[in-house]
């Protein structure tokens, strides 16, 4: 797995904790002189450039979408007081994030957008086959604008992973990435949860979403999570085809369970895709 694709992911997946170029260069397995190279031959970019544009357009986001507490967003973006927040906003935007929230939009704004992460076609397993009964699923839902914009999909499993160990009715640890209400022009759904007894107690943020009975189709994704796009490559332009299976309009799921570690991306996910 190249060097870049796994710090691009970290550098998501962390987004509101304090990183250095020492940590994210070792979850990389390179050295920093490596990644700041590798890095910039890949995208033009800094590295600690992107991560401070990254950070900063997740909170103008936030921000104009009417966040409450500008200090809150600030913090989670990984600065320790409103002064410094505001002088590295003013810096990035040319305004303060005040003015932004007052303004409700970001349109006048240039976001730094997530990198999509490499997607080449890998060799995967041959899947299995699984009857799935009726799931609830509770979590943090995004709207996606598009394929690209979904190299952000790390830091709202971020988001969501502060809820751990608080979530009302849980059933067990494992996690589900849900894609749903996909539209002609690739914009969807994305839910990062949990599966529950029942949707009562839910945290005010939380998105709920009953997943009908559905054929599925298995795949385990057995690489770095940053490779996952190739995977899904691989099973839509080359298993499926050969298959002999028809795909039904129904969500697509990541499933995370014990194997996974969110820490280091390692361990793999199964990748469920629904059929007739």
């Amino acid at each position: 797995m190249k060097p870049v694709d796994k710090a691009l992911w970290y550098i998501e997946a962390h987004s509101n904790a304090p990183l250095s170029l020492e940590e994210i260069a070792a979850n990389a397995n390179v050295s920093k002189y490596y990644l700041l190279r590798a890095f910039s031959a890949a995208t033009g970019l800094s590295i600690m450039r992107y991560l401070r544009g990254r950070r900063l357009s997740v909170a103008a986001q936030r921000l104009a979408a009417g966040a409450d507490d500008i200090l809150s967003v600030a913090v989670e973006c990984g600065y320790g007081s409103h002064e410094a927040f505001t002088r590295a906003f003013r810096d990035c935007f040319g305004m303060t994030p005040e003015a932004l929230r007052a303004q409700g939009h970001v349109r006048n704004i240039q976001l730094v957008e997530a990198i999509l992460m490499g997607h080449s076609p890998v060799v995967i397993e041959s899947p299995t086959f699984k009857q799935s009964s009726v799931l609830l699923i509770a979590g943090i839902n995004q709207r996606y604008e598009g394929l690209e914009s979904a190299a952000g999909i790390p830091s709202q499993w971020q988001r969501f992973n502060q809820f751990s160990g608080n979530i009302p009715r849980q059933i067990n640890s494992t996690a589900y990435g849900v894609c749903y209400n996909t539209d002609d022009e690739g914009s969807m759904d994305y839910l990062c949860g949990v599966q529950v007894r029942d949707f009562a107690a839910l945290p005010k943020e939380f998105t709920s979403l009953r997943l009908p009975e559905q054929r599925y189709a298995v795949f385990f994704h057995s690489q770095h999570i940053s490779a996952i796009r190739g995977t899904w490559n691989t099973i839509w332009n080359e298993w499926l085809p050969q298959s002999g299976h028809t795909v039904v309009d129904a969500p697509i799921i990541e499933l995370y369970d014990q194997r996974f570690d969110p820490m280091t991306g390692n361990g793999g996910v199964e990748l469920w895709v629904p059929l007739a």
